[in-house]
């Protein structure tokens, strides 16, 4: 029907229109053989579906729809569409090929973070979050001490947690030490979330890009520590250039105490001994990190079950006061029992259901070949629009402060390519901390919108994009500088390199 330069200037058409919108960056399975259907009838409908859900995930906040639904109906669709394409071109079978990869991709996602989640949500019941939150808040620290301290203290603990506990944390201090004062708690999170966003950046744990590109075998646990100071450096600009703003004063000391319930410490050592054991068995013996997760979440479930006996046993009565004591409680309402599947079911499965949407919709896309259409623009050659692979991972960074940074690195690490590891390190940078450039950048910004409701907003948060970009350049600056031995530094992983 079409000439054929006609037909290469839709798909060029498609390709552009792929890197600019969210709907962009898709993913195919790693290692199938790909055919190029972008052109066809049921590779354009698949990317209109995409585009129609992505759409409504971006309008979750206004429309009130859990961002997990459109996407899991469009993979639905896409994954016809792909099957029935396929069939047209003689290769019935390759569709549930890729699509068979696909599902075990996020697999392995979902149940590292079910573990991960557990664990965080069985840490807020034994009030552990709770008790650092009250003890700060009764200190009487000035205002600009609270800023700094929740700042630095949502870069240490992202790595470990993730970034949106994190920030969830810490805003509540600020709120709570600032109360009545709009433009410190405003401030406060905004730098939370540069914080925290910076501080998951150079951990698998803390963020869930860097979480993949450690499963996908490119980067390894301790090569994450090369960004620890781009990261630092990244927080630190926009912070000191924000703390001139800070109102001063010194807000009454809130009397406020928590007691960490039985096993809370026991469980946060717990935690750490999983993370342990998910680096050890990835490193030594060079199997999924998600086994040792959920080997420790086994773990928690055993001292769940001791919690359960502890705390619902009664005690023998030693005299006939102690009886009547005792008559008197089991007539009453029993108390209910400690129940980590309770705690398990917790789990922000909107969010665990959202991941599965994404890795089937971009996947299905990339089956169809989009993927090697923004790989040849963004990575071959020049790269886009002529500034080579480093420009090209410092566009991917500014692409996750509009889009959700998921979709942007599931894309990236499909594509898979040649790149150093100073390179791949820089992409898992930029894809952390773009985000932060605006408030609906990253899950931190958009939690800690709905947290502080009306003072923490979009545009309070666009008034400081100007500092936080700042900030931006200088990560990559000071990774370029003092990684600069990295750049040229080939990827060994044969996971990688397949």
């Amino acid at each position: 029907m079409f000439k054929q330069p006609r037909r290469f200037n839709l798909q060029a058409i498609l390709a552009f229109l792929i890197l600019i919108l969210p709907f962009s960056l898709v993913m195919a399975s790693d290692g199938s053989t790909t055919v190029d259907l972008t052109s066809s009838t049921y590779g354009i409908i698949a990317i209109i579906v995409f585009i129609i859900a992505y759409s409504l995930v971006i309008g979750e906040e206004f429309l009130d729809l859990r961002k997990s639904k459109p996407v899991l109906i469009a993979a639905g669709i896409i994954w016809i569409l792909v099957g029935m394409a396929y069939n047209t071109i003689g290769e019935p079978h390759a569709a549930g090929i890729a699509v068979k990869h696909n599902i075990e991709e996020y697999a392995e996602l979902l149940l590292f973070l079910l573990a991960a989640m557990t664990y965080i949500n069985a840490l807020e019941e034994r009030n552990v979050f709770d008790a650092l939150r009250a003890w700060l808040v009764s200190q009487g620290y000035s205002l600009k001490t609270v800023f700094w301290i929740t700042g630095l203290l949502a870069f240490v603990i992202s790595p470990i947690a993730d970034n949106l506990t994190t920030a969830l944390l810490m805003a509540a201090v600020a709120m709570s030490v600032g109360a009545g004062n709009t433009t410190f708690v405003a401030l406060a999170c905004i730098n939370i979330v540069v914080a925290a966003n910076a501080g998951g950046a150079f951990s698998p744990f803390g963020d869930i890009t860097t979480l993949m590109v450690w499963q996908k075998g490119i980067v390894q646990f301790e090569q994450f520590f090369a960004l620890m100071i781009p990261s630092l450096v990244n927080w630190l600009i926009p912070a000191a250039i924000m703390s001139f703003s800070v109102p001063k004063g010194h807000p009454k000391p809130i009397e406020s105490e928590v007691v960490v319930k039985r096993g809370g410490y026991f469980m946060i050592g717990l935690f750490l001994f999983t993370i342990v054991m998910a680096v050890s068995f990835h490193n030594f013996l060079h199997l999924p990190p998600v086994l040792g997760m959920m080997t420790g979440l086994g773990l928690l479930k055993l001292f769940a079950f001791y919690l359960k006996k502890r705390e619902t046993g009664t005690p023998e009565p030693d005299s006939l006061e102690d009886s009547a004591i005792k008559d008197a409680a089991l007539n009453a309402e029993a108390p209910q029992s400690y129940d980590i599947f309770s705690i398990l079911a917790r789990a922000e499965w909107d969010t665990l259901m959202f991941f599965y949407g994404v890795i089937l919709c971009v996947g299905g896309l990339g089956t169809l070949g989009y993927l090697a259409l923004v790989s040849e623009m963004m990575y071959s050659g020049a790269g886009i629009m002529g500034t080579g692979t480093t420009g090209a991972n410092i566009i991917v960074g500014v692409l996750s402060a509009i889009v959700d940074n998921i979709p942007v690195m599931f894309a990236v690490l499909t594509m898979n390519p040649d790149m150093s590891l100073g390179q791949w390190l820089l992409v898992t940078l930029t894809a952390g901390v773009g985000g932060s450039l605006l408030s609906i950048g990253s899950a931190a910004g958009v939690a800690l919108m709905g947290q502080a409701r009306g003072i923490y907003t979009f545009f309070a948060h666009m008034k400081w994009t100007w500092a936080i970009a700042l900030g931006y350049a200088a990560s990559i600056w000071v990774h370029m500088w003092i990684n600069a031995d990295l750049m040229d530094t080939a990827i060994t992983s044969a996971k990688a390199m397949h």
